[in-house]
């Protein structure tokens, strides 16, 4: 095993909530003593089929832990998938029916194996131990909380103070995924930032139990293509891995400059050192962002297709851009290269819209591209170096010189 600085210099990277760092420390101390790895825990709940790159956020983590010689448990919620998890609802939400959780769950186990060894990874569901409950143990597991405790959640204490209604059943949520932790005697678990009230509650079930309180870590939810919201399939701002190898390449180069950066230290496997080398080639003019981009998409493209299907989504790219609806003679246009401008400002500019409100709503309704790839993001800054073609609608072009 590594030391635990070599361990915690990879476990840190992009973590929200750390509670608490000295704990974990003294956690991997005592492994590489005994020899014994710890038990790392993270739960998903099977409310839908496909996992999209958000949900890697959490699986990157687990994997570093794998890497450093870890156990990793992937917590299927079968059980909890058929009460609902209430974070972040501001109304009841629907339960899963049993074969809704047995089908997404069969899905998310093909899945999280482009990332994780199956062969180290250990896949539990909480209704070996949940369904085992008596009611008994479900009052007894019911009064190590009080209702006051309960409505410190912040979607909970909207929805009371609102008059809306929260269910009974809602109020076990946190208190059985607490004693998910209890019954896999969880060293660490990570969640999501808004899962932070539920990773807490299965520290005090633990001390209750008489076990070691587990270590908890969150990770930032990552923002969707359009730079803004939490990626989500409701909004239509994601990128899955089960997308096809061209939508995913594609998809990526959609990304913004600004938010790259981010895409890159939560997903790739480049380390902190390399990720800050291309930034600062990208600030100093040695490398173009589209470049640093395409090096992303590469390599997300590759963990689920493979490295010759990455490079063959980019020939793919690269020649549809350059053949595809695309005139022969395309107006042109010289702008002053400097400092990055806002995009709708450059519509303006280039006489591609009459005003920045008109430009505004063509993002929204994702009728603008920047070489080939659709923008969603209307606050999205245009880097003012090389030549940039530009697509309003169906029939307006723009080959932008930046000098």
């Amino acid at each position: 095993m590594k030391s635990v600085k070599e361990q915690m210099a990879l476990l840190e990277r992009g973590v929200v909530d750390f509670i608490s760092k000295e704990d974990l420390e003294k956690k991997l101390e005592k492994s590489i003593e005994s020899g014994e790895p710890l038990r790392i825990k993270a739960g998903f709940d099977p409310t839908a089929p496909d996992l999209h790159l958000g949900h890697t956020v959490l699986i990157q983590k687990l994997k570093h832990f794998q890497e450093l010689g870890h156990q990793i448990l992937f917590l299927i919620g079968d059980f909890t998938g058929m009460i609902g998890d209430p974070t972040g609802k501001s109304e009841t939400r629907k339960a899963l029916t049993q074969e809704d959780v047995a089908r997404n769950a069969e899905s998310y186990k093909i899945q999280i194996f482009k990332i994780l060894d199956p062969q180290k990874t250990q896949i539990v569901f909480n209704s070996e131990w949940l369904g085992g409950l008596s009611s008994y143990d479900m009052v007894k597991l019911a009064s190590q909380l009080t209702v006051a405790r309960m409505l410190e959640r912040d979607d909970f204490k909207k929805r009371f103070e609102n008059q809306q209604p929260i269910s009974i059943h809602e109020f076990m949520y946190p208190l059985v995924q607490g004693y998910d932790s209890v019954a896999l005697k969880a060293d660490v678990e990570l969640g999501g930032t808004d899962q932070l009230f539920n990773l807490l509650m299965g520290r005090e079930l633990q001390k209750s139990a008489g076990q070691p309180p587990q270590v908890v870590m969150t990770m930032p939810l990552l923002e969707g293509l359009d730079g803004v919201n939490k990626m989500s399939k409701s909004l239509g701002n994601y990128i899955g891995i089960t997308d096809s190898a061209d939508d995913i390449y594609g998809k990526v180069l959609s990304v913004s400059d600004a938010l790259m950066y981010r895409y890159y230290h939560l997903l790739s496997d480049l380390s902190v050192e390399a990720i800050d080398g291309l930034k600062n080639g990208v600030e100093s003019g040695t490398l173009h962002p589209k470049e640093v981009k395409k090096k992303l998409a590469r390599e997300l493209t590759a963990r689920y297709y493979g490295d010759e299907e990455a490079v063959k989504a980019e020939e793919n790219f690269e020649r549809v851009f350059k053949q595809h609806g695309v005139p022969d003679e395309i107006p042109e246009k010289v702008i002053a290269a400097g400092d990055a401008i806002w995009l709708p400002r450059l519509l303006v500019d280039t006489e591609m819209v009459t005003g920045t409100g008109e430009a505004r709503r063509m993002i929204k309704q994702n009728a603008v591209s920047l070489d080939d790839v659709k923008v969603a993001d209307d606050t999205m800054n245009v880097d003012t170096r090389g030549e940039i073609l530009i697509k309003v609608g169906k029939r307006r072009f723009c080959k932008v010189r930046f000098e």
